[in-house]
């Protein structure tokens, strides 16, 4: 069985694996296909990147992708999202300020209009609110601890 599951994965495309073990948060599988030559920014069948389908709760995926040139501000083909948007909404900080130190834009608005701020609120995530604001006023806050 083993055998029959290593080679079914060796017939699925490579960013399609890589899309996979994003959002899935499998970080040592992400970080093989990345060191392997995986482009971090080919789109899978649904025209996403694996930075747009990661599991945002997974810092170090969000990391490895990142250092291996994934871009934060390609918006999803159909909402128009970011990595940005969909930290916010879930209320990921750590996830939110590694993007954003990374160069993610929070100053783009989503299909329906919406910044990450607007989408922070609606879910009641105070910290990533609190983070957002005072980088809206120009703030310094730089880890999960300065905003609390």
């Amino acid at each position: 069985m083993h055998r029959r599951h290593n080679s079914e994965k060796s017939m699925k495309p490579s960013v399609e694996r890589l899309t996979e073990a994003a959002a899935m948060g499998r970080t040592e599988v992400v970080r093989e296909l990345l060191e392997s030559g995986t482009d971090p920014n080919i789109v899978n069948r649904f025209g996403r990147s694996a930075i747009q389908v990661m599991m945002m709760g997974s810092v170090r995926v969000a990391e490895l992708l990142l250092q291996h040139g994934a871009e934060p501000n390609t918006p999803d083909p159909t909402t128009l999202t970011l990595p940005v948007h969909d930290a916010a909404r879930e209320g990921f900080l750590d996830t939110l300020m590694l993007l954003h130190r990374a160069g993610a834009r929070l100053d783009l608005k989503d299909a329906l209009g919406r910044l990450p701020l607007d989408l922070a609120e609606e879910q009641g995530h105070h910290l990533v609110i609190t983070y957002l604001r005072e980088v809206v006023k120009g703030g310094t806050k730089s880890t999960p601890q300065d905003v609390e």
